[in-house]
């Protein structure tokens, strides 16, 4: 696996280095050679390099000075991305090799977004060209205070104006509109070269007596500059009023508002509460403090007694902080104890007997409020509420939703914040408080207004005598500013007239300038919330051409990438410029060629016949002038044999190969990296140009290896993975075989060798457990910066016991030591004495230093502060320098103690060069690195226009447009963006939502494709552009028409039998009719088991929904398809099965095969140029009931150039000879994905198995619908294959698919099963034949017969007695049972056998429930497998019997058969 960066240095032949790559075009995100792909494009200009996004997307930036940083430094960024890349390889279990090949592959495209900020930053070269200073110009203000000046009272006073112009200008002030006389005040001072005031209070004064509002004029022979109106006020921290206060009387679950009332300070003071011993008040949703500084209550708990409570106030200047005299809560309740426990009792108010009350609002009072925000100030909205229990509180905007990206909730949701407030913001909001007892809302009108903004702010216009030109300033607000023009100072109105101007409102127009109309302007555009004052002079100039850049500069570059060849130049007329190369040919212009307003020329990709001198020609009407800029292009560094994965055991020596092939020109560097950290090598590792060697290998040296071979231009990464397995050898000593631990602490830490940047540490070590020690961590603690924190200071070997550590300086160091074994790490050392360093100037500068924009005019810079090792000395600060990139004016600075600073009032989206230095009071770091940022952006100004619409099919168009002009973006334009929504159905009646949609087209591309689409409908659509800000204006609404296409399925169908004749069929026309309706199309077979019966087509018109089907025959079942038909075709069917027979056998052979369903997806494709779109068509045999082996179903895949909506069909055919399992077969794609989903289902359970290539412990989802549309989900682990899907229905068709759990999107195919049914015998069930039944009818007659026969036979020869109270059945004891008689006396009253006594001394006899007597009334008798009668003759009692109120005749068999005779 290999990564490739660049680095650069410029020195003083101003050499520039670009990086290494082989033939990659950043444009377009293909690599022509035919085996690598290059990871970087880069724009370079002297000393700066910028790459591209690395290969997983993120965003990488490298700034390169003259200095060349040292190696983690320059890897930090590259080696991050090289680590995601190896992880996300080494996942798909992959080599090195073979990881570089899959990076390669998958890779087809570089991000848009790589493209889009490649193109705007070679946008923004072009800018407008400033006079040079040692030509005459008007001033030109550079630096100036705030509008607001607030000050220390205790400090002296500085208000800032510094100015530039040819010659100097002077310096004057006014003071409240007058003439501020500085040489009458001996206390005011302007500084030397400057307009900068200086009022000092160390001889005495009173700072309030110069509060006041200042203005600054800069002035020379060919105009006057104009500062802001600067408001000077001191800043006060006045005391709070004495004030006694009473204990404040509240019942329990009683609202309580404790009033703060700070003093009023400028700036206001920030409130907190605290209790009187300085503790801070615990705040929650029910004890909170407002916006204005009070305490809210919700609702008084006896809790709230236990502390008083005191509102404080911190004054920002002189960081002093006031207290007030503390509140004392005296708490009425009804239950005095405060029982803890009862804290964390679910319902506490209940349990302490407070009473519920409904919601009601502490703040603000009322229904209604309103409240007026400024355009770009925060908006804070604020709820609070009381109630028992205490009351949640949310937020909502009527008519919209709340501005997600701006929104944010504080204060446990009882203020809404919206950052950076716009007009949309304006509106009505509400907050609704509520609790289980009941809900209330408060409504809070907001008004956005606006102070004056820039449109177009006016810049200085540099003519030649003769030219035209014109000056704008343009401003918008609420209300609509007004605007006013000045010169030199003076309204417009009074300065001499001057036949070459002309105002024209907010425009003054130029004509025929001469070298008297210079001056400087001044456009004051104000309304009643604010104001902006923008200077801009008019110089006439006649200069020939010059160049502004050293000569003959050297650039070199790596062979196959972009470079920029840097010409600047000045000359009035502007002039224009050329590039020659070698000193012949044309000029240099298109192809691989581009030339930029400034001069600069652009070669897309570097050749080595690109190799030259280049040639620079400016040329005016009073002259030319030109210069050369000497070219190199040089081999990039290529690893061509990597080392690779090994594992090795314990104790062996292992070799990391890396050879390297560079341009032999450029000195090769190679360094290897373990675990992304530079590579000590020590005793045990041999480091070679070609290898590292590894001796003796510990499980220490487990991890990743990096080789990295670097020139001063580029570089190239391999990584590889070291695995050590460990020694199984048997113990072979007393020690190993005893119980193992941790070590003991070392102790008696000693100092010693003190020296200014070293000292000696040594220690005594503890006891090792039986286990040997293999490191010491050396621990350092410092108590300036992060006091009680410990840092790892170095780290060596268990075999040393004192160690020389290498100290910074102005550190008060204290140490501790750690002994570390196998088993773990022992307990820190007790620390030992502190030593300081002395102090020094630091050695660095702060890191990751960026220039981002916060809003349209501004720029915030932004670093990673220095810790206490590189602080070097105290007062560490940062002297941060900027100026604008083009125009390379004098550098602006600034000192900063913090790690931010923001600039004002810039241009928007323009690029700046940025130096952060650090210092300390021993001096200055080096010389910091310059690195580019860029101000804010603004909302785009221009719409795409030319918007044109082609119908592609009836669920996609495609869009032309025209691209706007780069400087209407006013950033980085992001992508285009079309909104639309469908405004109506071309069915009359239908409903269709009109929620507005979008589509992205990322870059600045002039076409797209809009899918998903409703077929016959009416849209309209708009379009904008979209940079960093948001949203421009819109284009004209465009209207456009789709066709018919295909419906939805039939809606609800359902199959119902009421009889074993009839079925019935219902349904309810489709959801989406996508046209107009002819018909349905009704397709049905009937089936038993496996056999299939002949497939029948019904045709209804568009107004049926019901159909009545008689049944063939009463045993086979039928599957139905239904779907509707517009004149587009037939769209997606409804499928179902008549139910199945309630007396279905459980199956006893195995499952029979049936027919498979043949599922087809077609695309509808068409051509475009605009998106490369894939259209899938897809064959999948679905069997419904399988048997044990799976099949194989092949997926075609087709590419075509357009987006597609997939149309899915439904035929049934002849059945195949075999049908097995279901399952999609695919190879395994490059990107993350799942395949090879394989289904083996049974009539109540289905086992699932699959193929992924996510990383091991990814979960799954398993997804499964049955025909009655029921979803269930299971959550599985990757590991746990096979699944089995328990409890599904026997004869039930299912759809299925498998997902990653962390991201649905990424999902298999989605395929059809049906499970076996619950009886699988070939023929009808016999116990439904007529035959059957009346055959067994037959049987259980003549049997009857037989019984009767016999007992008349029997009965002949005995007597018959009857009792008239009981009948008792014979028993099989009785002694005259063998002469066949049967004698009933009285004396047989015994229990009968196998009866039961009662407790009343009745027999309840036992019943049977076969006996002769049931049999006869229709109960099911018992048959041998001959079919004779099996029973027990019994005796049932007559019901009346059984309630005593008479005797019964007998009820034995016998006697009801002796009836009979």
């Amino acid at each position: 696996m290999r990564w490739l960066a660049a680095r650069g240095a410029a020195g003083d032949a101003r050499e520039v280095a670009a990086p290494g790559a082989d033939i990659w075009d950043c444009a377009q995100g293909w690599s022509r050679s035919s085996w690598r792909l290059i990871d970087l494009c880069a724009i370079w200009e002297p000393g700066v390099f910028l790459p591209s996004a690395a290969a997983d997307g993120s965003r990488a930036s490298t700034g390169v000075g003259k200095s060349r940083p040292n190696e983690a430094e320059k890897l930090s960024t590259v080696r991050k991305a090289h680590i995601e890349r190896h992880k996300a390889s080494r996942a798909c279990g992959l080599g090195s090799r073979e990881q570089g090949l899959v990076l390669r592959m998958a890779r087809q495209q570089a991000p848009p977004w790589v493209h889009v900020a490649l193109i705007f930053f070679l946008l923004s070269l072009g800018g407008a060209i400033e006079i040079p200073m040692d030509l005459t110009q008007p001033p030109t203000i550079t630096k100036q205070s705030v509008k607001d000046h607030i000050v220390d009272p205790r400090d002296n006073i500085l208000i800032e104006c510094e100015a530039k112009g040819n010659p100097a200008p002077s310096f004057h002030w006014t003071r409240n509109s007058r003439f501020f006389n500085i040489a009458k005040d001996p206390r005011v001072s302007m500084r030397r070269r400057s307009g900068t005031l200086v009022i000092d209070f160390r001889s005495g004064g009173r700072p309030e007596e110069y509060e006041g509002e200042y203005q600054c004029f800069a002035r020379n022979k060919f105009g006057t500059a104009l500062s802001n109106r600067i408001r000077l006020q001191v800043s006060k921290s006045p005391l709070w009023p004495k004030e006694n206060l009473d204990p404040v009387v509240v019942q329990e679950g009683a609202p309580l508002t404790l009033q703060c009332n700070p003093p009023p300070g400028l700036p206001s003071p920030v409130i907190f509460w605290m209790s009187s011993s300085m503790e801070p008040i615990t705040q929650d949703k029910r004890v909170s403090q407002g916006h204005n500084g009070d305490l809210y209550f919700s609702n008084v708990m006896l809790q709230d007694m236990q502390t008083d409570y005191s509102c404080n106030a911190r004054f920002h200047f002189t960081h002093t902080i006031q207290q007030k005299n503390p509140f004392t809560l005296k708490v009425l309740t009804n239950n005095p104890y405060n029982d803890s426990s009862l804290r964390n009792h679910p319902d506490i108010y209940s349990a302490r007997g407070v009473a519920e009350r409904t919601p009601s609002f502490m703040y603000p009072q009322g229904t209604s409020s309103s409240q007026m925000v400024l355009r770009g100030m925060d908006l804070l909205l604020e709820c609070i509420a009381s109630g028992v229990p205490t009351p949640d509180i949310a937020w909502y905007k009527k008519g919209g939703d709340l501005p997600s990206n701006k929104a944010k909730f504080e204060n446990f949701n009882k203020a809404l914040r919206i950052t950076n407030v716009s007009e949309e913001d304006s509106g009505e909001y509400f907050c609704l408080a509520s609790n289980k007892m009941g809900s209330i809302r408060h409504t809070i009108s907001v008004r956005v207004k606006a102070a004056p903004y820039w449109l177009d702010e006016p810049k200085n216009l540099i003519l030649a005598p003769g030219e035209d030109g014109r000056l704008v300033c343009r401003a918008n607000g609420n209300p609509k500013p007004t605007v006013q023009w000045m010169v030199n100072g003076e309204p417009l109105q009074s300065a001499p007239p001057n036949p070459n101007r002309e105002v024209a409102g907010d425009t003054i127009i130029f004509r025929d300038t001469q070298i008297s109309s210079r001056a400087v302007y001044q456009c004051n555009t104000s309304n009643e919330h604010g104001y902006l004052l923008a200077n801009a002079f008019v110089s006439v100039l006649d200069v020939p051409p010059r160049m502004l850049s050293p000569r003959n500069q050297l650039i070199r570059v790596i062979l196959y990438n972009r470079t920029r060849l840097d010409c600047p130049f000045f000359g009035s007329p502007i002039p224009t410029l050329r590039w020659f190369k070698n000193g012949q040919g044309s000029n240099l212009d298109g192809g691989n060629y581009h030339v930029y307003e400034n001069g600069s020329l652009e070669i897309k990709m570097i050749r080595k016949e690109d190799q030259g001198i280049y040639t620079c020609v400016a040329t005016n009407i009073l002259g030319k002038a030109e210069n050369q800029v000497r070219l190199e292009v040089k081999d990039p560094t290529r690893i061509y044999r990597m080392p690779e994965d090994q594992v090795a055991k314990r104790g062996t020596t292992v070799q990391l190969e890396c050879r390297v092939k560079h341009d032999p020109s450029l000195k090769l560097t190679v360094s290897w990296l373990k675990d992304d950290e530079p590579l000590y090598i020590g005793n045990r590792m041999k480091k070679e140009d070609d290898s590292l060697t590894i001796f003796g290998v510990a499980e220490r040296d487990q991890g990743s290896y990096t080789c990295m071979a670097s020139t001063e231009l580029d570089q190239d990464l391999a990584k590889a993975y070291l695995t050590v397995l460990a020694d199984q050898a048997t113990p072979t000593n007393r020690l190993a075989a005893l119980p193992k631990g941790r070590p003991d602490r070392p102790r008696d830490l000693e100092l010693t060798d003190l020296a200014e940047r070293s000292v000696r540490l040594t220690w005594i070590p503890g006891d090792d457990n039986n286990s040997p020690i293999t490191d010491y961590v050396v621990q350092f603690e410092e108590d300036q910066f992060q006091p009680g924190v410990w840092h790892d200071h170095s780290k060596f070997p268990g075999s040393v016991n004192s160690a020389v550590l290498h100290l910074s300086p102005y550190v008060n160091y204290q140490f501790r030591v750690i002994a570390v074994n196998e088993v773990g790490s022992s307990h820190p050392s007790l620390p030992s004495e502190r030593y300081r360093t002395s102090g020094a100037p630091p050695e660095s500068n702060p890191s990751d230093v960026k220039g981002e924009g916060t809003r349209k005019n501004n720029m915030e810079i932004t670093w990673t502060p220095m810790n206490a090792t590189s602080a070097f000395g105290p007062n560490l600060r940062y002297i941060v320098k900027w100026r604008r990139r083009e125009t390379r004016e004098t550098w602006n600075n600034v000192t900063v103690w913090g790690s931010r600073y923001v600039v004002g009032q810039t241009p928007v989206y323009v690029p700046y060069e940025i130096r952060v230095q650090a210092e300390n009071d021993f001096g200055k770091g080096p010389e910091p690195d310059t690195v580019i940022g860029y101000s804010g952006e603004d909302y785009p100004r221009a719409a795409p226009t030319e918007v044109k619409i082609r119908v592609l099919n009836s669920t996609a168009i495609s869009l032309q447009w025209n691209r706007v002009y780069s400087d209407t973006v006013q950033g980085q334009l992001r992508e285009y963006r079309a909104y639309y929504w469908r405004e109506s159905s071309l069915l009359k009646n239908l409903w269709v939502s009109q929620k507005r949609q979008q589509a992205s087209f990322p870059g600045d591309r002039p076409r797209g494709v809009v899918a998903r689409l409703f077929p016959y409908s009416n849209y309209k659509l708009e379009m904008v552009v979209v940079n960093g800000r948001g949203d421009g204006p819109r284009s004209e609404t465009k209207e456009f028409t789709t066709p018919e296409g295909v419906p939805s399925a039939p809606r609800r169908f359902r199959v119902r039998q009421p009889n074993l004749e009839t079925i019935n069929l219902e349904w309810d026309h489709p959801e989406h009719p996508n046209g107009i309706l002819i018909g349905y199309t009704l397709r049905y077979v009937p089936f038993n088991g496996t056999k299939l019966g002949k497939q029948m087509v019904e045709n209804f018109s568009p107004n049926q929904t019901k159909f009545s089907v008689q049944r063939a025959d009463p045993v086979s079942r039928y599957r139905f398809s239904l779907s509707a038909r517009t004149q587009v075709g037939s769209g997606e069917a409804a499928t179902e099965e008549s139910p199945a027979p309630p007396n279905e056998a459980t199956p006893t052979a195995a499952p029979p095969t049936l027919p498979p369903t043949t599922v087809g997806t077609t695309g509808l494709v068409s051509s475009t140029d605009a998106t490369a779109l894939a259209a899938t068509s897809e064959a999948t045999t679905v069997p419904i009931v399988p048997t044990v082996v799976p099949t194989t179903v092949a997926t075609t895949i087709a590419t075509t150039t357009t987006t597609t909506a997939a149309a899915t069909t439904t035929t049934t055919e002849s059945p195949p000879t075999t049908t097995t399992g279901t399952k999609i077969h695919g190879t395994a794609p490059d990107e993350q994905s799942i395949w090879n989903v394989t289904v083996l289902p049974n009539s109540k359970w289905a086992n699932i198995t699959w193929k992924h290539n996510f990383r091991p412990g990814t979960d799954f989802v398993v997804e499964y619908i049955d025909s009655n549309h029921t979803k269930k989900t299971v959550p599985v682990k990757a590991q746990a294959q096979p699944i089995q899907l328990t409890d599904l229905f026997p004869g039930m068709t299912y759809t299925l698919r498998v997902y990653s759990r962390d991201n649905e999107g990424i999902s298999s195919t989605v395929i059809t099963f049906m499970t076996s049914t619950a009886y699988t015998n070939n023929q009808a069930d016999i116990a439904t034949q007529g035959w059957f039944i009346g055959l067994m009818c037959a049987i259980a007659l003549l049997v009857l017969i037989l019984l009767i026969v016999c007992f008349i036979k029997r009965s002949r020869g005995g007597k018959y007695p009857v009792r008239e109270k009981k009948d008792v059945p014979l028993g099989p004891e009785d002694p005259k049972e063998e002469d066949g008689s049967f004698d009933y006396s009285d004396e047989d009253n015994k229990p009968l056998q196998g009866s039961q006594t009662s407790l009343d001394g009745t027999i309840k006899q036992q019943e049977s429930d076969d006996s002769l007597v049931d049999y006869g009334e229709g109960g099911e008798g018992q048959f041998n497998e001959d079919g004779s009668f099996i029973g027990q003759y019994t005796v049932k009692k007559d019901k009346e019997e059984t309630e005593g109120n008479e005797s019964s005749e007998a009820t034995s068999p016998v006697n009801a058969i002796y009836s009979l005779a």
